[in-house]
C-alpha cells in the first residue's frame, strides 16, 4: 500500500480508471468519490469503483493523502480553490487534465502551508465518458507525465509517481510548458483535426445526400476521437490556445502544400509527400 486514503474528484473515465487500478495493485487503502453529477457518482458507488462518496468536496478531501482531480481542465482552478482551506496537512494533490502550464501556475498559487501539487497527464483514454466506461487496465503500458511546478518537493513527485506505476503506466517528467507545446502537436491538434473533418463532411451539400450515411472502417477509424466530450476539448483548445493555434497553422500549411501538389499534377511531389508521411507513421508502430 502507498497510500491511506485517496479522493477523486471527477469519477468518470480517467478518475474511475486510476481509482480501479489502484484498488487492483493494493495501493490504496480507501477510496472517497466526489463529482457534481449524482447519478454517475451513484454508479461509481454501485460498481465498487469508490468506497463512499462524499456530498461535497469540502468534506470528500477531509483526511485525504492525495486528491486527484479529474475534471474538465478549465474547472480544475474553481475545484481547488474551493477545498485548498479544507485540505489535510501534507496532503498531495495530482490532477490528470492534459494542459499543464497554466494548471500548475494556478494550483501552485492555492496549495497552503505544507501541502504540495504534482501536475499530471495520463496519455490514455477513449471516446466514451462516465464512470461506466471506466476499467483498471485503461493505463497499462501507458505513458503518464508529470509536471511538478514550484511546490511539489521529491517526496511528492514520488508518491505520485508510484501511484502511476501501480496503475501501469509508464512515468516520465517533463517542464509544464513544454508538455503543453508537445501535447498540442499529438493530442490536442488531432482532436481539432477530427472534430473538424466530420464537422466539413457532415454539412457538405453533395446533391442532396447525406454523405455521411456511406462512410466505413477509414473514416470510422481517423475519426473516433470526434466522439470525445465536447466540453473537455473547448475547454482543452481554450487552455492551451497560443501552442494550439502554432499546431493548427504548421498543419494548414502542409495542407496547403499538399493542394498545391495535387493542383498542379506534381506525381512526383505526391509520392515523396506521401511516403515521407507513411516512414513517420511506420517509425510510430
Amino acid at each position: 500500500m502507498i497510500i491511506n486514503r485517496l479522493a477523486v474528484i471527477g469519477v468518470g473515465l480517467i478518475g474511475g480508471s486510476f481509482a480501479m487500478a489502484l484498488r487492483r495493485a493494493g495501493a490504496v487503502g480507501r477510496i472517497v468519490g466526489i463529482d457534481s453529477d449524482a447519478v454517475n457518482l451513484s454508479t461509481a458507488l454501485s460498481l465498487g469503483i469508490v468506497d463512499e462518496i462524499a456530498d461535497d468536496a469540502v468534506s470528500g478531501v477531509a483526511g485525504a493523502d492525495v486528491v486527484f482531480i479529474s475534471v474538465p481542465v478549465c474547472a480544475i482552478e474553481s475545484v481547488v480553490r474551493s477545498v485548498s482551506a479544507a485540505l489535510p496537512a501534507g496532503c498531495i494533490v495530482t490532477d490528470g487534465g492534459s494542459v499543464k502550464a497554466a494548471v500548475v501556475r494556478m494550483c501552485d498559487a492555492l496549495m497552503p502551508p505544507g501541502c504540495r501539487f504534482v501536475g499530471g497527464h495520463p496519455i490514455a483514454g477513449t471516446e466514451h465518458s462516465g464512470a461506466a466506461a471506466a476499467f483498471p487496465g485503461l493505463f497499462a503500458e501507458k505513458r503518464c507525465v508529470l509536471t511538478p511546478g514550484l511546490t511539489a518537493d521529491p517526496i511528492a513527485v514520488e508518491t505520485v509517481s508510484s501511484l502511476w506505476t501501480a496503475a501501469g503506466a509508464d512515468v516520465c517528467h517533463m517542464e509544464p510548458g513544454h508538455h503543453d507545446r508537445i501535447f498540442a502537436e499529438i493530442s490536442h491538434l488531432p482532436h481539432a483535426i477530427a472534430y473538424t473533418l466530420v464537422h466539413a463532411v457532415g454539412t457538405a451539400d453533395v446533391e442532396g445526400e447525406n454523405v455521411l450515411s456511406y462512410t466505413a472502417g477509414g473514416f470510422r477509424d481517423f475519426t473516433r476521437i470526434a466522439s470525445s466530450d465536447p466540453v473537455m476539448w473547448r475547454d482543452i483548445a481554450m487552455m492551451n490556445r497560443e501552442a494550439l493555434l502554432a499546431s493548427i497553422d504548421g498543419f494548414s500549411a502542409s495542407l496547403a502544400e499538399l493542394r498545391r501538389r495535387i493542383d498542379s499534377s506534381d506525381q512526383a511531389g505526391l509520392t515523396e509527400f506521401f511516403t515521407t508521411a507513411k516512414q513517420f507513421r511506420d517509425g510510430i508502430v
